[in-house]
């Protein structure tokens, strides 16, 4: 199988791709959102990672929360979440984020989080606190955590999924070759770890999500694919890398959808149960939609 490339200009931020344009946000739904994560003083990955679907899936009345803050212990270069000025957790987060998922009509919701490698849990008591009191005020609400890898440490991950989350999803990101430059205090073993316990020690549906655009081959996308599926995990999300700032990463390759179909097609011959593959898919873009097609909602 061939699969067919755009050629790019990778100086050239302005000058994207049709299949990359999106409109801004509008809409009553849209701003009705925004209103409630201003109420509840909650930050959102939508705004923090310059999501380019806010606008679909705000008005839509879905969104991804993040916990834990709204600066990252980390410094991936892909990643548009502010680095520094570690705030200790919100005691009060768990129960306004579950307030605030208790006046929309949701029949699932994303939560993520910034890197706490400043905790020495890593924050993953503070999450098993989140999703105990969503259980409690929305106890019909699924939920997907989008977790750090917690430097792999079994105690810290199984203390997530023992608060029994209806989804695992934690982002690899891109091929082994190029952890080093797109996330340097990352692991790909990390990752792969992370995945692993939560499927094989507690039998919870795992995710994962990749960028494409980064310089990676053909044969290192379908190997990370393949090495996902041995770890355990059942969804997956293929997206394009944007540069968000020049400071970051630049893009090495607008990848063609016809690619993205292609992976998808991949994906789904290796046993994902679902796989999401587009140039503007994000790792919980559509997410509810993604859990119905495999069967979880």
């Amino acid at each position: 199988m061939v699969l067919k490339k755009a050629p790019i200009s990778p100086n050239s931020r302005s000058r994207l791709p049709v299949w990359l344009k999106t409109s801004l946000p509008s809409g009553e739904a849209f701003f009705h959102l925004r209103s409630l994560v201003r109420k509840y003083q909650l930050h959102t990955v939508c705004e923090s990672a310059s999501c380019p679907n806010i606008g679909e899936c705000w008005g839509k009345g879905t969104l991804t929360l993040m916990i834990l803050g709204d600066h990252c212990s980390r410094a991936c270069r892909f990643c548009d979440v502010p680095t520094g000025q570690m705030l200790p957790p919100d005691d009060n987060e768990p129960r306004q984020v579950a307030e605030m998922l208790s006046r929309l009509s949701l029949n699932y919701v994303v939560i993520t989080s910034v890197d706490r490698d400043d905790l020495p849990d890593g924050g993953a008591r503070h999450w098993a606190k989140v999703l105990q009191q969503i259980h409690e005020l929305c106890p019909a609400l699924g939920v997907e955590v989008l977790v750090p890898d917690f430097k792999a440490e079994v105690s810290l991950i199984e203390t997530v999924c023992a608060a029994q989350p209806a989804v695992f999803a934690h982002n690899i990101e891109t091929v082994e070759s190029l952890q080093k430059r797109v996330r340097p205090q990352c692991r790909y073993d990390w990752s792969l770890k992370t995945l692993t316990v939560a499927a094989r020690q507690f039998g919870i549906i795992t995710k994962s999500s990749m960028m494409l655009g980064h310089g990676e081959t053909r044969q290192e996308v379908i190997q990370t694919m393949t090495d996902l599926r041995q770890a355990g995990c059942r969804m997956l999300s293929i997206g394009q890398y944007l540069q968000p700032t020049r400071t970051h990463l630049e893009v090495m390759e607008y990848v063609h959808p016809d690619v993205f179909a292609e992976y998808k097609q991949i994906g789904e011959d290796l046993g994902f149960d679902h796989v999401e593959s587009g140039p503007l898919v994000r790792s919980s873009f559509r997410a509810d939609q993604q859990a119905n097609a495999a069967g979880i909602v």
